[in-house]
């Protein structure tokens, strides 16, 4: 992909970043049902620079051109009509879909922001690309029916009305109070003389040439949604796409889902070398009882890999000390068994237990290619990185300006919120899961939403 602009950005205006996740979301959504000519007028956003710009990428090849620095009126015009057929298979798209609720509210909020005014247009090898603002709606103006002509007022008449009846009555007052023979008026009435009315043919009106429309362009044919994986595609399928997961095998991993934060914290600063040898066993064996954050997470993930399809293969990091995280290599679906036993026995080492976390990520974005394909890295944690003093969330911001396809999810254990900005700056997401039923449903989440759980077409 390349990048058409980059936009100065503030990262802590929380309103753009929530724009900024909503719209991601949107192209999450919508990717799958659309043909790749409609969704590129769709260019996607990733904060780059240490998170100072947004830079916008598009799939399409070409030099970028703002379409407000085309002087040739015909060319502005036919891409303003294309725009306007691609905006229009969206909607078509999107009325053939079955959404929850949320997701035809963000449908519909999202909608008028495609067509705002406000929007930049860039025109890429005679294709239009869309460069959203996050700015407040600038709509197009509503079109304004023909005002009512006028009727014509009767007012003015009735002067006229009332002079007549005035003369009339003038005149009956002569007639009945003059004296003067009336019988011989009457005789002096000179005969009536009837001329026929003069028949005149009125000229037959001249026709009114009615416009021609001008032809509507057939949209586009709307994509049927494939919902499964073909067999072929599971045999041999060089550009598949890829996933890591990134395990956090580390000591704190260990401690147990049965307790408060409040009580987490409290055993973590706890000083046991005030306690004696029996109270110190006591206190860690309640505080590391099952279920675990350790034994919940391996439990669910085990399940989880049987969720993803079989076209995509899956590689291990694990995070157990420093100064880096241990990789394996890529496990296809008929090695997955091999790959669920190796999550099966992780166990925090006794002692130099730590988290490389900044080792980890950087390693599996190397395993991953992320330009020309999608591909996904799913960190399951509980904290941040305790072996490096390096910017995760530099590192991150470099992964999504090098690989823009490349999407990471977060499943947060313990919900500190440490490493949002891996999964913010990649167009990925953060699901928090503190208890042995939120660990599974936040994982569920955070594999459905990488939309990678497609089963083989009968």
């Amino acid at each position: 992909m390349q990048r058409i602009i980059r936009i100065k950005v503030d990262h802590n205006d929380f309103q753009k970043m929530s724009l900024l996740d909503q719209y991601n979301s949107l192209l999450t959504l919508l990717k799958p049902h659309l043909t790749e000519r409609t969704f590129s007028i769709l260019a996607t956003p990733r904060l780059i620079d240490d998170n100072q710009y947004l830079g916008w990428y598009t799939a399409l090849q070409g030099q970028p051109i703002f379409l407000n620095s085309v002087t040739d009126e015909v060319l502005k015009k036919q891409i303003s009509e294309k725009l306007q057929t691609r905006i229009s298979n969206i909607e078509l798209t999107i009325k053939s879909l079955q959404l929850s609720d949320e997701q035809q509210a963000l449908v519909s909020s999202w909608l008028p922001r495609i067509k705002s005014l406000g929007n930049q247009i860039y025109i890429i090898n005679g294709e239009p690309v869309i460069i959203n603002t996050f700015e407040d709606l600038i709509l197009p103006p509503p079109v304004v029916a023909p005002s009512a002509i006028p009727v014509k007022t009767f007012w003015r008449w009735w002067h006229f009305l009332i002079l007549a009846l005035l003369f009339a009555a003038l005149g009956s007052l002569l007639y009945y109070f003059y004296p003067f023979n009336k019988e011989k008026m009457v005789e002096d009435v000179p005969k009536l003389t009837i001329i026929p009315p003069v028949l005149v043919k009125k000229p037959e009106p001249v026709p009114v040439p009615v416009p021609v429309p001008e032809p509507v362009p057939e949209p586009e044919p709307v994509p049927v949604a494939r919902n499964c994986i073909p067999k072929e595609d599971v045999i041999k399928n060089d550009n598949a796409s890829k996933m890591v997961m990134i395990f956090d095998n580390s000591s704190s991993m260990t401690i147990t889902l049965m307790e408060s934060k409040s009580a987490i914290a409290k055993y973590l600063a706890t000083d046991f070398s005030m306690l004696t040898q029996k109270e110190a066993d006591a206190y860690e064996a309640r505080m590391t009882r099952l279920p675990n954050r350790l034994s919940s997470s391996k439990k669910v993930a085990l399940s989880t890999i049987d969720k993803i399809q079989q076209d995509i293969n899956i590689a291990l990091v694990t995070l157990t000390s420093c100064p880096v995280a241990q990789t394996t290599s890529f496990y296809d679906y008929a090695s997955r068994g091999k790959l669920k036993n190796k999550i099966n026995k992780l166990n925090p080492l006794e002692y130099n237990s730590a988290t490389p976390l900044y080792s980890g990520v950087q390693q599996a974005s190397k395993m991953l290619n992320g330009v020309n394909r999608d591909d996904y890295i799913l960190i399951i944690s509980d904290g941040e990185d305790s072996c490096s003093k390096s910017n995760i969330c530099s590192l991150a911001s470099k992964i999504a300006a090098k690989q823009p396809r490349l999407k990471i999810n977060i499943v947060d254990i313990a919900g500190q919120h440490k490493i949002d900005c891996v999964a913010k700056s990649t167009g990925g997401k953060v699901y928090i899961a503190q208890n042995p039923t939120e660990i599974v449903n936040q994982m569920n989440k955070a594999v459905s939403d990488l939309n990678i759980t497609k089963p083989i077409c009968e």
